[in-house]
């Protein structure tokens, strides 16, 4: 990088064009210029959420050479890696853990590049620059939350510190149909599974798969529907509201999967995915009644055929869950790195995670000790 190079923080992506972003970002749905700056143009993620825009960029002449996507949070809602002990620990000492820096897809716990930049120098310089960043503006700490494996090690040599998590993500060797992957099942796995789509069979309910151009204003309306109603039943708020997903149909058409259930003709329930690709997330769904199988029918099997069809190597079905390895789906590793300003937290905080990600470890291999698949697979 030249002397050329400068420092913006920006508040909004509208001083960015959108394929210099996604040149940077490459084909992580969710890092795209649409995704992210649909967050902050519909309310979701912007100043007055919590979720203030720091974005960090790096600039040579007029062409954007590098970026992190940086918040000043007030919270740690929507994040999926809990650090609330960690802000307790500073509220008893009579200390203030808000504001922090955060690199994080608000309100997605998907894994991909958050030192966005085609170098080694370029990502370190990034880092370097957010570290800057947290200590100027009084921040207690910067994170960086679900970086692919190979930026942790990038976040160690800079001081951070390394968290493992556990998500459940499901594989595609290559199967013909539904049918070839429950065979690679054992037998009471496949036989779960059988019965629940049977029972959502005969209760009558039936699905059909769209796209984001596919899918009309009605269709969206019931998802958000559905979706409100899920969250308040977890006595939790939406974080995402129908200009949101409007904007992503408008936007990114052809990376959606919405997937509609009726019974006798009224609709039932709906899923939303989102896919490159390669990979397909599931995101958000919700129900008008709660029928036996529902859930994992839309969410699971209406999604893993969608794969199978497409050739889509890997399914990720979002935050935890355990029941999802009855199903299919084997526990991998997720990251996180955290800076803590403060020396005497931030050692506390180290030797919590050394026991942490021996636990982790232990319950990964008890998890692989338990795969749902047959032993010769």
């Amino acid at each position: 990088m030249t002397k050329a190079a400068r420092i913006r923080i920006l508040d909004s992506l509208c001083d960015v064009m959108p394929e210099q972003w996604d040149r940077l970002a490459g084909d992580n749905p969710f890092l795209q210029h649409c995704f992210l700056h649909a967050l902050h143009e519909t309310g979701c993620a912007a100043r007055g959420t919590g979720w203030t825009p720091r974005y960090l960029t790096l600039w040579q002449d007029r062409a954007l050479s590098a970026a992190m996507p940086l918040y000043r949070k007030s919270h740690s809602y929507g994040e999926y890696v809990f650090d609330w002990a960690w802000a307790e620990a500073y509220q008893r000492h009579g200390l203030s853990y808000y504001p922090k820096l955060l690199c994080a897809v608000p309100f997605t716990p998907v894994t991909g590049p958050r030192l966005l930049a085609p170098t080694a120098e370029l990502r370190r310089q990034l880092l370097a620059a957010a570290l800057e960043m947290a200590r100027e503006e009084g921040c207690s700490s910067l994170h960086v939350l679900f970086p692919p494996a190979d930026e942790t090690r990038e976040l160690e040599a800079q001081g951070l510190m390394v968290r493992a998590g556990v998500q459940f993500h499901w594989t595609n060797p290559g199967y013909r149909d539904f049918d070839d992957f429950l065979t690679q099942l054992s037998h009471d796995k496949r036989k779960k599974i059988k019965q629940e789509r049977r029972r959502v069979r005969e209760a009558g309910v039936e699905f059909v798969r769209l796209s984001g151009r596919e899918a009309t204003d009605a269709h969206w309306d019931f998802f958000v529907w559905c979706y409100k109603r899920t969250y308040r039943q977890h006595y939790s708020t939406p974080y995402l509201n129908r200009g949101f997903f409007r904007r992503l149909a408008e936007a990114m058409p052809e990376s959606l999967l919405l997937v509609v259930g009726s019974q006798d003709g009224e609709p039932a329930c709906a899923a939303l995915n989102i896919h490159n690709g390669h990979s397909l997330y599931g995101r958000y769904w919700g129900a008008a009644g709660f029928l036996p199988g529902l859930h994992f029918e839309a969410c699971y099997y209406q999604a893993i055929e969608f794969c199978i069809e497409r050739g889509i190597r890997v399914f990720e079905g979002g935050a935890q869950g355990e029941h999802k390895l009855a199903r299919g789906f084997l526990p991998a590793h997720t990251w996180s790195g955290h800076w803590l300003a403060r020396v005497e937290f931030a050692q506390a905080v180290e030797e919590f995670l050394e026991r942490e990600t021996h636990g982790v470890t232990q319950y990964v291999d008890e998890l692989r000790d338990h795969t749902p698949f047959k032993a010769a697979t």
